[in-house]
């Protein structure tokens, strides 16, 4: 391959892009290959002792068998601004990053994956969410960025991809420069560009968690990585 790229550079111009592109596309194969190596690597922060090492929470977020976390309303408890409830990662400020995690509601359930949160104390008027709610047979017309895979605020997701009540659903959150993609079963169901309406006015960085909204919501499988 050197020789090759030798002897064009110093042929004509349009051996000169072919070799451009040639070296670009080794660079975009090493940089998958890391990006594959490093989803392989990640760590699921709820696994073992995750709970308590990565999280912080004073909801009832209750450690189960093989990694699930459940959280489970106590009597009284009740809406969605009992924002020390949430289930915080306690570790750092993410910008652009890589969150993949396994979700499981009951019927009714309402919950929403929080990021580039300014302030946990205020998320909702200081982060962007991603919801995650009984949506299970909703038609496409219908949806709004209240169902699975919307951003909130005001993003519907494109596609009705949410599994039925008690099934696992698979979500991954990418977030590179100022485009959000959100991945639900195997289906890209919203990419947004996070410096248009309402969204430009967000921070561009912060914390990431889980809402509490007084109403069951079970998780597994929470791997992150900064990108």
């Amino acid at each position: 391959m050197t020789c090759f790229l030798r002897d064009c550079i110093f042929a004509t111009p349009r051996c000169v892009i072919l070799a451009v592109a040639l070296l670009g596309v080794g660079r975009l194969g090493v940089v998958m290959a890391a990006d594959e190596e490093n989803k392989g690597n990640a760590a699921d922060l709820l696994a073992g002792d995750g709970l308590a090492k990565h999280w912080t929470t004073s909801g009832n977020w209750i450690k189960e068998g093989d990694g699930v976390v459940t959280l489970k309303p106590r009597p009284g408890e009740r809406g969605w601004e009992r924002y020390d409830s949430y289930l915080w990662l306690t570790a750092g400020d993410f910008a652009d990053f890589r969150c993949e995690f396994e979700y499981r509601v009951q019927k009714g359930s309402n919950s929403g994956f929080y990021f580039h949160v300014g302030n946990i104390k205020s998320p909702v008027a200081t982060g962007i969410e991603v919801q995650i709610f009984d949506s299970f047979g909703r038609p496409p017309d219908k949806l709004t960025d209240h169902d699975s895979g919307g951003i909130i605020p005001s993003v519907p997701p494109t596609r009705n991809a949410a599994k039925p009540v008690g099934e696992w659903n698979r979500m991954v959150v990418t977030c590179r420069g100022k485009t959000v993609t959100v991945e639900l079963n195997n289906v890209i169901v919203n990419q947004v560009d996070l410096s248009q309406g309402q969204l430009a006015t967000l921070p561009k960085s912060g914390a990431i968690g889980f809402q509490d909204h007084a109403l069951p919501l079970s998780l597994r499988r929470i791997t992150l990585q900064k990108l």
